[in-house]
């Protein structure tokens, strides 16, 4: 449907609007430090955590719009709350763009993030007690993946696949083999630390094969998938959700995308089963967002977060760690530091001390953690290949404990400010 959207005044002076800091400072100078002090800290050291990004000014800029303000319970044009023009015309802008930019009949840009996306999912397809596939924790599985202490692990059936123990690969024969033995009433394709891209039309095939619905848990790839750095899983998938952070680069939130049969069904999951009010100040940052991403711009960025990743993992391999499934075709990277003597516990404790800020997670077929990474902070901010080299010798020397590694990334982080200015 088609929404007016009212003219906007001319006369409001723009620094009355809620983006100006200095109010904070003037009224609470106590917050205002605390968030002076984390633009520092981003500014000051690596950020290489996988999931993390740096909006745009933009972006930022629909986050402390006057939309954090409204109240939009309800979908454009249905809502339970009056005065919701401009909400609608901001959802319709978001949705557009959003099926527009990844080639879907439908999306939901209400969820609040990822796991409430796939919360929906799972509510708009599924019942309490059903079989769910999906990929196991010990090998990559995200906690809505059938985590017991989740909500997906106390309402449902979870059966974990894995990775090939010598390859670190998906077994896709492995998953057809519990497709048939469980038959599932959902296959799940996602993880959290698979490096690799999923084979879409193979999960496809299987669940086909078995009668089940597809649900592709992209969150990770899905900014690399809007610059054509990916492949989608929009074609084959029944219903696809994301998040609109990471690679994506909008605000902290979620999406779900699905054929226009199942539109109804995701939208009545997400409001009012599982969530209320939509927070329209994000979705107005998440159309942004998706504007941004359908510029070649984007498209050259994310080629370049998968190319700085290559570099990356080579480099680390140089340096001694052991690289889950001998590199990447993403912007993330999981390695084992126990070449080098430390644990992936012990490796993060060191690098943060150089300012290296970065996760653990599981490695398959054993207890051992970890470290996982990606480039597409460090790329937003600017760095290029040379920068992932440096930054592989730099990770080498501060899990060794060798030189003043600090110093050195206070350096190159300060030539590549997030926020110039």
């Amino acid at each position: 449907m088609s929404v007016t959207t009212p003219a906007a005044p001319t006369s409001a002076p723009v620094t009355a609007l809620p983006q100006d800091f200095g109010a904070l400072v003037r009224q609470d100078p106590e917050i205002a430090d605390v968030l002076l002090g984390e633009l520092y800290r981003q500014s000051s050291t690596l950020q290489l955590i996988a999931a993390e990004n740096f909006t745009s000014p933009a972006v930022l800029a629909a986050l402390g719009s006057p939309l954090a303000n409204k109240y939009a319970e309800g979908y454009p044009g249905a809502r339970h709350h009056g005065g919701c023009e401009l909400a609608d015309a901001a959802e319709l802008i978001a949705v557009q763009r959003a099926t527009a930019l990844f080639g879907a009949e439908h999306a939901n840009v209400q969820s609040h993030s990822g796991s409430s996306a796939v919360l929906a999912a799972y509510a708009a397809l599924l019942r309490p007690g059903d079989t769910v596939l999906a990929m196991g924790l010990p090998y990559g599985g995200h906690l809505t993946h059938g985590s017991p202490a989740n909500f997906s692990g106390r309402w449902f059936e979870f059966v974990g696949y894995g990775v090939d123990s010598d390859s670190g690969l998906i077994d896709y024969e492995q998953v057809r083999t519990l497709a048939r033995a469980h038959r599932p009433k959902a296959i799940v394709s996602g993880s959290i630390s698979y490096p690799r891209h999923p084979d879409y039309e193979a999960f496809r095939e299987i669940a086909d094969e078995v009668g089940a619905y597809l649900i592709a848990d992209a969150a990770h790839p899905m900014g690399l998938i809007a610059g054509g750095a990916a492949p989608s899983p929009v074609p084959y998938a029944d219903v696809v959700c994301a998040t609109t952070h990471k690679v994506l680069r909008g605000p902290r939130g979620g999406m779900i995308l699905c054929g226009a049969e199942l539109a109804e069904r995701i939208d009545r999951a997400v409001f009012p089963f599982t969530q209320g009010g939509a927070q329209m100040h994000t979705v107005a940052a998440k159309a942004v967002a998706f504007g941004e991403a359908a510029t070649p711009a984007f498209a050259s960025y994310a080629h370049r977060v998968v190319t700085h990743a290559r570099v990356l993992a080579a480099g680390l391999e140089a340096e001694g760690f052991d690289v889950t499934t001998g590199g990447t075709d993403t912007h993330l990277i999981v390695a084992d530091p126990a070449p080098l003597g430390v644990d992936g516990r012990t490796a993060r404790e060191r690098l943060a001390a150089a300012g290296v800020v970065l996760d653990t997670c599981a490695l398959p077929y054993g207890d051992a953690r970890g470290i996982r990474l990606g480039t597409a902070a460090v790329t937003t901010q600017g760095m290029d290949e040379a920068d992932m080299a440096r930054i592989a010798v730099l990770f080498g020397a501060a899990v060794r404990e060798e030189g003043d590694v600090h110093t050195e990334v206070k350096e190159l982080s300060g030539k590549y400010p997030p926020y110039p200015g």
